[in-house]
């Protein structure tokens, strides 16, 4: 991605930055992880935990350390522009499954040959839990985010980032007590260099990975991704360093922050592996076992066209597989793609019916009972 984006390295200065980030986490919400864990009593924790869930906080801002962490999300950024935001959410929806299979299958499955970030995730259960129930979550909050309204204040895009955000702190702050975690070799739990390449991979790649495979966006179209991607940063509490101005800036940061992750482990293919056979528990409902086997030989094509032999390897995962679903799609998401941006309506319509896909999809890797964000980190969150 970055021979294609010309994306030189680093400069030291930035290394500097990327590296020193490693031992920050945020400031404001761990602060109010500490108090919880340390002040707050069962019940007022369940009730705040409910609270940043729902988007309802105004019982819970009678404790300080609470209101001055709403406080801090609520103080909206003067560059923050609404109308820009509504326009990087449907150019999401508008790449359908394919944007979100991308995620799944390069940024998420790929991710997890980053060894350090993926210390944190076996740290609260990652292995138990399974990659599909990590993906459901993630999938959940990136529909919140990117629906129509979503990053309006305490609408569900609003309230789902925040909320993890809090997740991220009590996790932090739980992994970084564990008597194995070694801060000097690793840095902070979910610190900010992790934060910022998750929020580029989770965001951007997306965006990036359904223009190779046909979904042409114009240049406002991906600004307005970016856009988008710095305000849901910012309410993530990403530093301002790593939040991007526009879909180039962005795509430096992301080749940037993966390029400061390490090596490979033996948690690569633990985690990975499973994770390619997922589909073959999923929902289909009519001729189930062929489609799902058909889905597991897709998703396999779309990770092999992306990650290339020598990762796949690394993630214990075939090496030579044909990327056909890729090669397939591009055709038809070039014509559609042609029809989307001939006109208003058919722009709104196309959006309409990618974000419905995309729907559908959460819908068969859950089996119909949707995911609960913040689920798959267990205990790690219960802030005691």
């Amino acid at each position: 991605m970055s021979m294609v984006w010309r994306v030189g390295d680093p400069a030291p200065a930035q290394w500097q930055l990327i590296g020193s980030s490693m031992n920050s986490g945020d400031a404001e919400f761990d602060a109010l992880a500490e108090w919880m864990a340390t002040e707050a009593t069962g019940p007022e924790r369940g009730e705040i935990h409910g609270a940043f869930a729902s988007g309802d906080t105004s019982d819970v801002i009678r404790h300080d350390a609470v209101k001055r962490a709403v406080e801090t999300v609520e103080n909206t950024p003067d560059w923050v522009d609404r109308g820009v935001l509504a326009e990087g959410a449907r150019a999401l929806r508008r790449g359908g499954c394919d944007g979100m299979y991308f995620a799944r299958d390069v940024a998420l499955m790929g991710g997890y040959q980053f060894s350090d970030l993926n210390k944190t995730l076996v740290r609260t259960g990652a292995l138990e839990k399974g990659a599909n129930q990590r993906f459901a979550e993630t999938m959940r909050w990136a529909l919140d985010v990117t629906g129509d309204g979503g990053l309006e204040p305490w609408a569900a895009g609003f309230t789902s980032t925040v909320h993890v955000r809090l997740i991220h702190s009590l996790v932090r702050r739980h992994v970084r007590a564990m008597d194995d975690w070694d801060e000097s070799r690793w840095g902070v739990p979910v610190n900010q260099t992790d934060m910022g390449a998750t929020l580029a991979g989770a965001l951007i790649a997306p965006g990036a990975g359904a223009l190779t495979m046909g979904v042409v966006c114009t240049p406002r179209e991906l600004d307005s991704i970016a856009h988008l991607t710095r305000y849901v940063g910012w309410l993530m509490g990403v530093r301002d360093e790593f939040l991007p101005r526009d879909f180039r800036d962005a795509i430096r940061l992301l080749c940037h922050l993966v390029s400061a992750q390490s090596e490979p482990d033996e948690t690569s293919a633990l985690l990975a592996a499973p994770m390619a056979s997922d589909p073959l528990r999923w929902s289909f409902g009519a001729f189930e076992p062929v489609r799902r086997r058909l889905a597991r030989a897709q998703h396999l094509s779309v990770a092999a066209a992306f990650l290339g032999p020598r990762t796949m390897r690394a993630l214990g995962l075939p090496a030579l597989v044909l990327p056909w679903y890729p090669a397939m799609r591009l055709p038809i998401n070039l014509a559609r793609s042609a029809y989307a941006l001939s006109g208003a309506e058919r722009y709104r319509r196309c959006a309409d019916r990618g974000g419905d896909a995309q729907w559908k999809f959460y819908d068969r890797i859950t089996g119909g009972d949707g995911a609960t964000i913040g689920a798959s980190a267990g205990a790690s969150t219960k802030a005691h």
